[in-house]
């Protein structure tokens, strides 16, 4: 019951409803789903990170598209780049308040993949073995 009455309350319009395909939140949803945003946002939740500990820290990402992602995350206003000078400079990443306010749920998607990621796995061997 709590589903539906929580799908009442989604907007109504193509310019904030997510379902219609001219809304254009549509184009940061999807970037905030993408690959590796929601582990760029998570681990920025713990703090600000310089460019070589995010890539040293989300296991298998490319320098290239770290880089890239940062751009468009900070583009979003969810992440600040912050550069000090020094010789070189030291940059860093932190998460905006709209970027923090998106990582709790994002982490606790984490959480419940993390929780119920083997009873997945097991269904998709039953579901495999049976067809």
């Amino acid at each position: 019951m709590g589903e539906n009455v929580e799908a009442k309350r989604l907007p109504r319009n193509r310019h904030s409803d997510l379902f219609h395909s001219e809304c254009p939140g549509r184009i940061v949803f999807d970037r905030i789903t993408s690959r590796w945003a929601p582990l760029v946002l998570v681990k920025l939740a713990e703090g600000p990170l310089r460019f070589y500990e995010l890539r040293d820290q989300i296991g298998g990402i490319s320098e290239k598209v770290l880089s890239e992602k940062l751009r468009l995350l900070a583009r979003d206003g969810l992440i600040e780049r912050t550069v000090e000078p020094a010789i070189p400079p030291r940059v860093s990443y932190a998460l905006t308040g709209m970027g923090h306010s998106v990582a709790r749920p994002l982490r606790q998607l984490m959480r419940w993949v993390s929780d119920h990621g083997g009873a997945i796995l097991d269904a998709q061997a039953r579901h495999d073995h049976q067809n």
